[in-house]
């Protein structure tokens, strides 16, 4: 028969080695791995407050938002111009195809059609969903911005 002290010993020991074991990434920080893997010239910078800043020659910024109030994952972009180039689109719909599961074309359509509808007749400021996802353009006299998101719900 095991003797009170050994058994304690072992079921310290095993609790031990349950708490040594190596933590999980966050799946925000999983995400970023695979931008950074998938989109070359991607580079992760730093994370402060549920947001991994990255940044892409491409883009003036680049972040993506882990878990807010109203939404599991975002993907912001800002562009140099006030008319994005096509890299742009390329580069963002390629960002929001990996980060939620969707196929590039249907990303890019969506930021294609989010950044096209800013003009005269529509203002400066476009709320579109397309595809399950929520997309909001906006511009000013010197660049453009697009928020992609999906609702916590879906």
């Amino acid at each position: 028969m095991i003797s009170n002290r050994l058994a304690y010993s072992l079921l310290a020991a095993l609790a031990f080695a349950a708490l040594a074991s190596p933590a999980r990434a966050d799946q925000c920080d999983d995400i970023a791995g695979q931008l950074k893997a998938q989109i070359e010239g991607l580079k992760v910078n730093f994370t402060a407050a549920n947001v991994i800043y990255l940044s892409h020659p491409r883009a003036k910024e680049l972040s993506l938002g882990c878990r807010g109030r109203n939404y599991r994952n975002e993907l912001y972009a800002k562009s140099d111009g006030r008319k994005p180039k096509p890299e742009f689109f390329d580069l963002v719909g390629r960002a929001a195809a990996i980060v939620f599961t969707l196929p590039k074309d249907d990303t890019t359509t969506g930021t294609t059609r989010c950044l096209k509808r800013m003009g005269l007749l529509r203002g400066d400021t476009i709320k579109m969903r397309y595809r399950r996802l929520n997309f909001e353009c906006t511009r000013n006299k010197t660049e453009a911005s697009i928020a992609i998101s999906r609702d916590t719900d879906e």
